[in-house]
């Protein structure tokens, strides 16, 4: 542990309390993470303290938990756009089928099989598939 990670007053930190990792002492703080898991969110509250690790690098917000709302529930248009969302990054813009998983868009442009083709096939390919 470290000095600066514990400041349970928050007089160092914003006036945010600040606890070492894994060192809270409230058993009614939980973080974004814990949250969901319970099926809650926090709900708009603001954080009411913080567990710091890797030397400050990283933090953890805490919310409370008698402050925290339910998880909206799916309906079907947000199941719709986040279908539309997911079909964006898992359909190869070559071939046009869609994968199970996001494909390496940003680094490859295409699915691995594409991406190993040479310009005049790839080319063929894509002028068979637009022309379906």
């Amino acid at each position: 542990m470290r000095a600066p990670d514990l400041d349970p007053t928050g007089e160092h930190h914003g006036g945010l309390p600040t606890w070492p990792w894994r060192w809270s002492p409230d058993p009614g703080l939980r973080t974004r993470r814990q949250l969901r898991e319970a099926g809650l969110r926090p709900g708009g509250q603001e954080p009411a303290a913080q567990v710091v690790c890797r030397r400050g690098r990283r933090i953890a917000y805490l919310y409370r938990l008698d402050r925290a709302l339910p998880i909206r529930p799916m309906t079907p248009a947000r199941e719709a756009a986040l279908d539309r969302a997911m079909a964006a990054r898992q359909t190869c813009p070559v071939c046009r089928n869609r994968y199970d998983h996001c494909l390496p868009l940003k680094t490859l442009g295409s699915c691995v099989p594409c991406s190993e083709l040479s310009d005049a096939e790839r080319a063929q390919l894509t002028a068979l598939t637009t022309a379906s």
